[in-house]
């Protein structure tokens, strides 16, 4: 009788707070407004080098890449060697945005790093099925 009084509860609790479609509490969204929603998430949609048709380049290559980073970056200590590893994302118009710096040498390398960057030209962007596209780029700084 005990099992048969809980199965009883349960099914009512699920009846009372289950949603139905046609419940006039609960907003409906149609589904031009749904395809909208879903456009807007992929124009915003962030992709990985790895999985895109045209990866996003620096004007000139990534040999002018570190040429430009050897020009303008500016040791705080002298003599410092090692690698900064940085990501960001470049967006449609090609320009940088949201640099982190996931690991630097110590003495303000990661805010030089970040000031060298936002001082870098428009890179191409990225192209998935001839569609420009925001990417995540990471990458080593090395500074010697």
């Amino acid at each position: 009788m005990k099992k048969f009084l809980i199965l009883i509860l349960i099914c009512s609790a699920q009846n009372i707070f289950c949603q139905t479609k046609g419940d006039p509490k609960v907003p409906q969204i149609d589904a031009s407004a749904k395809n909208n929603m879903q456009r807007a998430d992929e124009d915003d949609k962030i992709y990985n080098v790895a999985g895109i048709d045209t990866r996003p380049e620096f004007p000139g290559g990534i040999d002018a890449l570190n040429t430009f980073i050897k020009q303008n970056f500016k040791t705080p200590k002298p003599g410092l060697k090692g690698k900064i590893y940085i990501t960001f994302i470049i967006e449609k118009d090609g320009s940088l945005n949201n640099i982190n710096v996931l690991r630097d040498l110590g003495y303000e390398t990661g805010a030089e790093a970040i000031r060298v960057l936002q001082l870098a030209p428009k890179w191409s962007p990225g192209k998935q099925n001839n569609k420009i596209i925001r990417v995540l780029y990471s990458m080593p700084m090395i500074i010697d």
